[in-house]
């Protein structure tokens, strides 16, 4: 940020726009874009075959989402060889259940020059799917769409990052965070082994490192660093790291942010079955029943 906020990234467009200089200096022929809010298992070598195999200027990775749902992504209509022929975003009347996955290859002197006549374009948002991939499709270029077939969770919402986290602790979960052969990496924070106590129990969970479980928690993914303190129910819910849960609290199907407090005898829970919500460092305390619907 400078001058006063006026470089701020105006969209995914201008975010990559902005940072060109990094694609030039690496000069590699094709250039790897994706979204940061996604859950997924892919081999990018495969899209890049697809790619050079169709001669495509552009590869979106897509995957068949519900026709209910159709409308809450980028949606491609493609022909019998997958070259698309129609981009909607977020269409109210969905033409197609393909939905972009926010994963792009593209030729890197094509993502160059659309990016650099966007940047001009004052009336244009800056985005890959409002504006940049139906210029190129305007300009008949070959944009192709990669069929991925998989898990794909956009957990851009509170409902599917709860459902994501809820995914991870199925008896079947569809990513093996355990695949010796397909690792996960993730931030080492050096914190010894999770303890149970000795009236503690935890069951159908995921449980970091450094959390101390003295109470009761099922079907639930805590974090590192976590407090459940005795008589405190944990249930259907996702605890992020360095929050403490006091004694004969309860919380359940919800979501906290990291370093939470939930006090003695409060409850984390909406009746009307939706997501319950605590922010960052936010604190509950028990003469509170529920919190951050949404």
């Amino acid at each position: 940020q400078s001058d006063g906020g006026s470089n701020w990234y105006r969209g995914t467009a201008d975010a990559i726009y902005q940072n060109l200089n990094f694609v030039e200096m690496v000069g590699d022929d094709y250039v790897l874009i994706l979204s940061g809010d996604h859950i997924y298992s892919m081999d990018y070598d495969k899209m890049l075959n697809f790619h050079k195999k169709h001669h495509a200027k552009v590869t979106i990775g897509t995957i068949r989402v519900p026709w209910d749902e159709a409308s809450r992504f980028g949606i491609m209509v493609a022909d019998e060889n997958m070259r698309i022929t129609k981009f909607q975003e977020k269409p109210a009347k969905p033409e197609s259940n393909l939905a972009s996955m926010g994963i792009y290859i593209f030729n890197r002197e094509v993502l160059e020059a659309y990016l650099k006549a966007d940047a001009k374009d004052e009336k244009s948002e800056h985005d890959f799917g409002k504006n940049v991939i139906p210029t190129m499709l305007a300009d008949k270029l070959p944009l192709y769409a990669y069929p991925f077939e998989g898990y794909w969770k956009d957990v851009g919402t509170i409902d599917s990052l709860w459902q994501a986290n809820m995914d991870l602790i199925a008896d079947e979960p569809p990513i093996d965070l355990r695949d010796s052969k397909w690792r996960i990496y993730s931030g080492n924070q050096s914190f010894p082994p999770h303890l149970i106590g000795p009236n503690g129990s935890a069951k159908s969970s995921l449980i970091a490192e450094g959390s101390e479980i003295f109470g009761t928690v099922s079907n639930s993914v805590i974090f590192y660093g976590v407090t459940i303190k005795e008589g405190a129910k944990v249930a259907n819910s996702v605890i992020m790291p360095g929050s403490v849960i006091e004694e004969n609290a309860v919380v359940d199907k919800a979501i906290l942010g990291e370093r939470c407090h939930i006090y003695a005898g409060a409850v984390l829970h909406n009746d009307d079955g939706s997501v319950a919500v605590l922010g960052r460092k936010e604190e509950l305390k028990p003469e509170v029943t529920a919190k951050g619907e949404h």
